[in-house]
């Protein structure tokens, strides 16, 4: 008799369970075809001629097609799309590269070294997370400009290397490797920085390239700064680029879906 309630139990249990995944699979999906739908119907878009675009009972594909939209986004040298691109790619690369060589190099000194003073100095760093980005943007600016460096593309890379966030993440991840490698490695006449090339970092490889998508995507997604350290088109980054390009054709949707293609 509990045999047999157990198991009529346990179907109901698990027709709830089918129903739910099943309500949950079709939400999805449906928030999956409407992203979708939005995204052909900007394409779309890009492809109308401008009285088109304004229809009072406007069609999901285009009655006249054209291509002048692209010709005259892409053909303008005030906003140089695939520059902006290329100019993200670049500073992201290098800003990336350097920003954990030098993160890791901080983070294996107050993991590994022993100094005078190491966890107050540490712990100062670690308080400069808690002030808000914005109110350095002054004072950097002023720096940048002293230095000669608007519109130049280390001003929108050595400005960051100051954060702390990746010397604290990779200083954890360092503090959890066995110490007697360091020590085998100094029997072998291995030095400071050996030890940290060799050995520390690449044992760091799953907490560096977590660090390495996440510098990358702050950097990408970097409006304000790349903005107000950058005066001529040709040197701006995508995201402060498309800030000029949505102005310029604000009035002009057949132009603006060409943004994202």
């Amino acid at each position: 008799m509990k045999t047999a309630i157990s198991s009529a139990r346990r179907g109901r249990l698990l027709r709830k369970r089918t129903l739910v995944a099943a309500v949950q699979y079709f939400v999805l999906a449906a928030v999956l075809v409407l992203f979708f739908l939005l995204m052909l119907w900007g394409l779309s878009t890009s492809f109308k001629v401008e009285e088109d675009v304004f229809l009072t009972i406007t069609s999901f594909f285009p009655r006249r097609w054209t291509v002048q939209n692209y010709v005259d986004v892409f053909g303008n040298p005030y906003t140089p799309i695939l520059r902006w691109f290329f100019n993200s790619v670049k500073i992201s690369v290098t800003y990336v590269l350097l920003y954990l060589f030098v993160t890791s190099l901080a983070a294996f000194g107050f993991s590994r070294l022993r100094f005078r003073g190491r966890e107050v100095l540490f712990w100062i760093c670690m308080s400069s997370m808690m002030v808000p980005g914005v109110i350095n943007m002054i004072p950097n600016y002023f720096i940048v400009y002293r230095l000669g460096l608007i519109d130049n593309m280390f001003s929108m890379v050595l400005p960051g290397l100051s954060g702390v966030f990746g010397v604290f993440m990779l200083r954890q991840f360092m503090m959890d490797v066995p110490k007697e490698y360091d020590d085998a490695a100094r029997i072998d006449g291995a030095g400071k920085f050996r030890i940290y090339l060799n050995i520390v970092l690449p044992l760091c490889l799953p907490a560096l390239v977590t660090l390495a998508l996440f510098s990358f995507q702050g950097n990408w997604n970097d409006f304000m700064w790349p903005l107000m350290v950058t005066n001529r088109p040709e040197t701006r980054t995508l995201a402060a680029g498309l800030s000029t390009f949505i102005e310029r054709y604000s009035h002009q949707c057949g132009r603006l879906p060409a943004r994202g293609i």
